[in-house]
């Protein structure tokens, strides 16, 4: 038998390990970690999924956005009227259209419903902001994330205005999570590698060069920016079912910096750098609680520094800036071959 037939069966069975060794740490993670443990790990695939959907906007086409919270928010309220269940609609939310009222989805597709209208958004506003650049284009997806929040607010026949939607069901879990985390890296890593990804590292590098080679960047933009709100508003959705409370003020300034910092700080155009920013962003301020609280070390009676962590989390962004303006990863990836990845997820070398 030729290597060439034997290829297929070797990368099954390399596939079949590592979901193998993924499904086992889950099940141990779900099963053997504390309540409080768990909903840390629990938030900190949520925020690998909104880094690296961020990431293939702002990092591997250059396009600086700040609407992707936006796109959060969209997720987070669809799915959560759409799974909550008729009799609680009733009570909570009784202006609702009454076959809106009259309908109960199941997770997933509350979730792909979700992730549709936040689709079809971001085409709306792409088609209209993306031939825009540099802030220009940054503040037009601020203004957008501005003016769904105020949407939020006073649709209260839909969204209950600033007291938000409280008693949703608690459908998400570790496995939903890092399930579709797994989903949004091969997905996003197969596109980055492929011609599309190619062109969309071009148009980052050098815009009026990819034009001369026949390159669309309005398009790549575009697809970047519709994949991007796509698995935003699912890992919002995931995010809502966790919390099981969401009011407008969850997908407004503080989120939105957030996951940029994310970004910024494991590295713009690199997959790998969104997952170490996005892990480091969300452990930070929980260890600093400790801190913050005032509790006794060594005997010591701290005081007590509530927005220790804030301080803490921008003087490190500052020296990261000064030392690794590209962050921590730049656009490299972690080495998969050598830490004996599938080959699935390995990049394929391009052809000359």
């Amino acid at each position: 038998m030729s290597l060439k037939k034997k290829l297929p069966a070797k990368k099954l069975i390399n596939i079949g390990i590592f979901l193998i060794v993924y499904a086992l740490l889950l099940f141990v993670a779900d099963t053997f970690l504390n309540p409080y443990i768990l909903r840390i790990i629990n938030v900190i695939g949520i925020n690998v999924i909104l880094a690296m959907s961020l990431n293939l906007t702002n990092g591997f086409v250059g396009t600086f956005s700040l609407g992707h919270v936006a796109f959060m928010g969209i997720g987070a309220y669809i799915s959560s009227i759409l799974t909550l269940p008729v009799e609680k609609k009733a009570m909570m939310i009784p202006d609702l259209p009454g076959w809106l009222l009259n309908t109960e989805l199941g997770f997933l597709p509350a979730l792909l419903l979700g992730a549709v209208v936040a689709a079809f958004f971001a085409l709306l506003i792409g088609v209209s902001v993306l031939r825009l650049k540099g802030h220009y284009l940054a503040l037009s997806t601020l203004g957008f994330m501005v003016i769904l929040q105020k949407l939020l607010v006073n649709l209260e026949k839909y969204t209950k205005g600033a007291r938000g939607i409280n008693g949703i069901p608690g459908h998400t879990n570790i496995w939903w999570i890092y399930g579709i985390a797994l989903v949004t890296f091969v997905v996003l890593w197969h596109l980055i590698n492929s011609r599309f990804g190619r062109s969309m590292k071009a148009i980052r590098e050098d815009e009026s060069a990819a034009q001369s080679f026949g390159i669309n960047p309005f398009k790549y933009k575009l697809l970047a920016f519709t994949v991007g709100a796509v698995f935003a508003a699912i890992a919002g959705g995931l995010w809502a079912h966790v919390i099981q409370a969401i009011t407008p003020g969850s997908f407004y300034y503080v989120q939105t910096f957030s996951i940029v910092m994310m970004v910024i700080l494991g590295g713009a155009g690199s997959l790998s750098g969104s997952i170490i920013g996005a892990t480091l962003i969300t452990i930070f301020p929980e260890f600093m609680r400790f801190f913050e609280r005032g509790e006794v070390v060594f005997g010591i009676q701290l005081p007590q520094l509530y927005g220790l962590s804030n301080v803490a989390i921008a003087v490190f962004m500052v020296i990261i800036l000064i030392y690794r303006p590209g962050g921590i990863m730049g656009t490299k990836e972690i080495n998969f071959k050598n830490l004996k990845m599938p080959r699935f997820l390995k990049p394929k070398a391009n052809k000359p």
